[in-house]
């Protein structure tokens, strides 16, 4: 499962806590990861994959989001990755929680 693998990944590369869904009780800065597409030919998949950077500050979620596109446009070096590219990236502060946070896409090409 591609999302199990980007969140083992970047637990190693950014160590701060990632996860598959929203936590219950979440630390002041952690990483969400969400599958939001994909496509399946001649054993290849695609994953469109969004990663959400929380922060306690918009210049801190700002700078995780570096972080994580850095350790994201380097994951093609796994085993089991073929390509990752940098699809868009933009400040997604969640007015609701009221919680800064940033949000990259990636398109990731995988076995």
């Amino acid at each position: 499962m591609i999302e199990k693998i980007i969140k083992d990944y970047l637990k190693e590369q950014v160590q701060l806590p990632c996860f598959l869904e929203y936590p219950e009780k979440p630390a002041d800065r952690f990483i969400l990861i969400e599958k939001t597409g994909g496509s399946y030919e001649n054993c290849i998949k695609t994953a469109m994959i969004a990663v959400q950077s929380y922060a306690e500050s918009m210049y801190e979620a700002a700078r995780l989001n570096e972080d994580v596109k850095t350790a994201m446009l380097s994951m093609a070096t796994l085993n089991d990755i073929c390509k990752v590219s940098l699809n868009s990236d933009y400040n997604y502060t969640d007015t609701e929680q009221k919680k800064y946070r940033y949000q990259a896409i990636f398109d990731v090409t995988y076995y």
